[in-house]
């Protein structure tokens, strides 16, 4: 959106993070603010991880088979290049980019674009995620969004692998994970180490 301040052409950058654990709406929420910017018109260029190919090698799609057209990208530098002369840049799944996507994001906003990142905050063992604590850290608004757990109904805390791979990075779904609440990953964790 332009403001015109004195006589100049004026846009107010900003960087909003949306994340929370696997089955959350991360995505859903990420789709939903890119939808009302291009129904106002704006310019949107929407952002994700290359090696994200569960849904769709182009689409950023949510769990629920909503989706919008993306750039797929290897590189957090890459957004600079693809994105002039835009409004507002979206960014799913950010925890799989490298640490310059915060200089990326803040150098967007720096100019005027509205940047919308969603991502894992964590990952499967509780962790920060990528470059995903640094985003909320230079945030001007984070929204964390939570999913149910899976075993007692409260707000889940992290995504769960019910899998046996300790790969960092592993693409899946319900059928690798599982939203589970702080105690029931405790309980989870209890479980696995007393079987082995």
């Amino acid at each position: 959106m332009n403001n015109n301040i004195n006589g100049e052409m004026h846009r107010p950058g900003r960087i909003e993070v949306v994340c929370g654990s696997m089955f959350s709406g991360k995505t859903e929420e990420l789709i939903r603010r890119l939808r009302r910017a291009k129904f106002a018109k704006q310019r949107v260029e929407i952002f994700k991880p290359a090696i994200d190919v569960r849904y769709s090698e182009e689409d950023v799609v949510s769990h629920d088979q909503n989706h919008i057209l993306s750039t797929p990208i290897d590189s957090s530098a890459s957004i600079l290049l693809l994105s002039s002369d835009i409004d507002v840049v979206g960014i799913d799944e950010a925890q799989f980019l490298d640490m310059g996507l915060v200089d990326v994001c803040n150098e967007l906003a720096n100019r005027g674009v509205r940047v919308i990142i969603a991502g894992l905050d964590m990952d499967f063992r509780g962790v920060p995620f990528g470059p995903m604590p640094a985003l909320c850290a230079i945030a001007d608004d984070v929204t964390k969004v939570h999913a149910i757990c899976v075993k007692c109904g409260n707000l889940a805390y992290v995504s769960h692998r019910i899998v046996d791979n300790d790969r960092r990075v592993l693409l899946g779904e319900t059928q690798e994970y599982e939203p589970l609440c702080r105690e029931c990953y405790q309980k989870a964790l209890k479980e696995k180490k007393s079987s082995e």
